[in-house]
């Protein structure tokens, strides 16, 4: 009988004696064995890096590429309610047989002369890549995990690389020095090939990666930006890598960071493509992003889980009319700073539901509650799961209420699918028609 996906995702869970083993050593072998190195995946590769926004730009540049009659390929993580959503082709997620094929192919890539032992990130990303092979799109988007320079996706030489953000995240395997958190997104840069970069403030170590490669560096508010304020229309401005200028207006909210739809704008005109008016009004107006100030009814879901993130969801719930109360249903995971989450959040939030994550990085829901109770902040009686949280409110939320469900991908992907599993309603995905 042979093995479904989730046979294959469950083996690949466990044959690596550590979930996240950083380095390109062993993945680069593989890589090579497949052959998605020698040549290119697509016409154009582009890798997205960063600590926030990574998501919202690669959504947007490959519905801004569709609009534009481009065929698209784009490659996530990490997924919310299945694992198909981290590999689509023109907006829609790949099948079962695609994943499954891909990943028959790196198992024998792999054990193709000395066995090389891959995690489970590692043997996804080549799986992926394999398949963007075989499709060869106009436009593959790849975007980065963990870091940068020893991610898996880093295997690939992309011909424009992105930088969103720089903040703290992940401080376990990156630390909490920006500068050294830089260097290592600055790591998917590539000696004579484009830059963008989606922050107007980033560490010195990233300029002093781009001027060591000489790479044509294209900087957020210096040669492309954007006008209007956040939920309204808006403008931008930006050119190609031949110094046209470009500029757009009357671009509707895509209800995702503008700095970060600017950014999707910019590469598009560096891949060559002059982005159109219309295009441009309709891709913006279409695009969707699942876990992303997703509104289901009166329940919010952001997948945000740092404090940079929670201030940008924070300032758009400010935007909306004020509910009578509106509830936070935090589930944040142990090596989170969980107090500069609340802080960041407090402002959209008037009484917190702390609930517990499981797992080896799970916090509880009473240790939460404790890290709430430093910031001030007034709680309901904890929860051990999304999922029970959402039970517990179902019986209690009133019309004029809102909720909140942020703080991590586990906490959005387990409300998410009790709410769905209670109301009976379709959850918005990521496909895309």
């Amino acid at each position: 009988m042979s093995a479904t996906l989730n046979d294959w995702l469950e083996r690949l869970e466990h044959q690596h004696p550590v979930a996240i083993d950083m380095g390109l050593e062993r993945v680069a072998v593989v890589a090579e064995r497949l052959g998605v190195t020698q040549s290119p995946i697509a016409r154009c590769v582009v890798s997205v890096a960063g600590t926030n926004g990574k998501g919202s730009t690669v959504a947007m540049l490959e519905r801004l590429a569709r609009a534009h009659g481009l065929t698209t390929a784009s490659y996530t993580s990490p997924h919310l309610l299945r694992y198909n959503e981290r590999l689509c082709f023109d907006g829609v997620t790949a099948d079962d047989a695609t994943l499954i094929a891909g990943f028959e192919r790196v198992e024998t890539a792999r054990l193709a002369g000395e066995p090389i032992s891959l995690t489970y990130f590692e043997a996804g990303t080549l799986a992926a890549l394999v398949a963007i092979a075989d499709a060869r799109p106009h436009l593959a988007i790849l975007e980065v995990g963990l870091g940068g320079r020893l991610d898996a996706v880093n295997v690939i030489d992309s011909d424009i690389a992105v930088i969103t953000t720089i903040a703290q995240d992940h401080a376990d395997f990156l630390g909490s020095d920006l500068e050294v958190i830089g260097f290592e997104k600055a790591g998917i840069l590539r000696q004579g090939r484009p830059a963008v970069l989606g922050s107007r403030e980033l560490p010195v170590s990233v300029s002093q990666r781009l001027e060591a490669l000489g790479v044509s560096d294209h900087w957020l508010g210096r040669d492309f930006d954007h006008e209007g304020v956040e939920g309204g229309d808006w403008g931008w401005q930006g050119g190609s890598a031949q110094g046209l200028r470009y500029h757009l207006d009357s671009l509707p909210d895509p209800g995702l960071p503008l700095d970060n739809a600017a950014v999707a704008l910019q590469v598009l005109g560096l891949c060559g493509v002059t982005p159109q008016p219309a295009a441009s009004r309709q891709a913006m107006s279409s695009v969707a992003l699942a876990g992303r100030l997703q509104w289901q009814g009166n329940w919010c879901f952001d997948v945000a889980h740092n404090p940079h993130a929670a201030h940008y969801v924070a300032t758009r719930l400010a935007q909306r009319s004020p509910p009578r109360r509106r509830i936070g249903l935090l589930g944040v995971l142990k090596d989170k700073d969980a107090e500069a989450l609340v802080e960041a959040l407090s402002p959209a939030v008037d009484v917190w539901l702390p609930v517990g994550l499981s797992g080896p990085r799970g916090r509880s829901g009473e240790a939460l509650a404790e890290a709430i109770a430093h910031c001030a902040g007034e709680t309901l009686p904890a929860a051990s799961s999304p999922a029970a949280a959402v039970d517990w409110l179902m019986l209690r939320l009133a019309p004029d209420e809102e909720v909140l469900v942020c703080g991590s991908f586990l906490t959005v992907a387990g409300a998410l699918e009790a709410l769905t599993a209670a109301v009976g309603d379709e959850v918005p995905g990521t496909q895309d028609a």
